[in-house]
């Protein structure tokens, strides 16, 4: 049994904090399309109390309930500022923890203990009943230890991953992208203003083949042929240089690796 304690403290959510797990569900308004289509109001809703439920808590686990006893996770909350407005008001101010626990918003879902009690203490173990479909929690850890496969990237750029946007929109680089079905290799470089991100984000946009000759041509004869590309990080470039200086080191790796002449590149 997998616990959301063991998800998110495997995630770096502190251990000596005290946090609350809180499920909120309301019988007069559809709370999950609130958080879908206007999260200020369900953090007005989540933020104002009638009793003082977070005194003396660090941080709340926040789960939208559904049917039966079945709840959503969509976040963890610093609690930054508490005041009381009146004998029956409090109010709370929260801001969002992402970095780590940004991949894991709406795609697991727990079995809440108690159904009465809709804010519980962390130490109340509630076990993860499901985990959608996702990149399986890679995180963005560092550029040069990962390999991504088409479907993989395809789901970063899509869903806007938070960590990997960051991380790879502050770059510019030298990258590899491998064909897993003939074992070919092309190099391309990156070195507009959104960095690595902008030029792969090209990539999800035209089904793999980022407007290069070689590969729009195998895309065009078969759609999913993108499935076997396989995408990683060279070298990283200084956001200061110029595109001349960055094709340089592009050309630089073709001749390391042969990659015009025996390669995916024509040029």
């Amino acid at each position: 049994m997998i616990t959301i304690q063991e998800l998110l403290y495997n995630r770096g959510l502190d251990r000596n904090a005290k946090v609350k797990l809180v499920r909120h569900k309301d019988n007069r308004q559809d709370l999950y399309n609130l958080y879908r289509t206007n999260l200020q109001e369900f953090l007005s809703y989540q933020n104002s109390q009638s009793k003082d439920v977070f005194k003396g808590v660090d941080y709340i686990i926040s789960f939208v309930g559904e049917e039966g006893l079945l709840s959503r996770f969509v976040g963890v909350y610093k609690l930054t500022d508490r005041q009381k407005i009146a004998d029956n008001h409090f109010e709370y101010q929260m801001e969002e923890v992402l970095e780590q626990f940004d991949d894991l918003k709406e795609r697991v879902i727990v079995k809440w203990s108690n159904a009465i009690s809709w804010h519980q203490w962390i130490k109340n173990e509630m076990e993860v009943i499901e985990i959608h479909p996702g990149l399986h929690y890679k995180q963005f850890t560092d550029y040069f230890d990962f390999i991504l496969n088409f479907g993989e990237l395809n789901e970063i750029v899509t869903k806007q991953y938070r960590d990997w946007k960051k991380m790879l929109s502050v770059t510019k680089g030298i990258y590899l992208i491998s064909d897993t079905n003939t074992g070919k290799l092309y190099v391309g470089s990156a070195y507009g203003e959104d960095g690595i991100w902008g030029r792969w984000n090209s990539y999800v946009s035209t089904n793999g083949h980022g407007n290069n000759k070689t590969l729009k041509e195998l895309i065009e004869k078969n759609p999913n042929y993108g499935s076997n590309f396989q995408f990683s990080i060279l070298m990283l470039l200084p956001r200061t240089i110029t595109a001349e200086e960055a094709i340089k080191k592009e050309q630089l790796f073709k001749n390391k690796l042969g990659t015009n002449s025996f390669g995916l590149n024509n040029n």
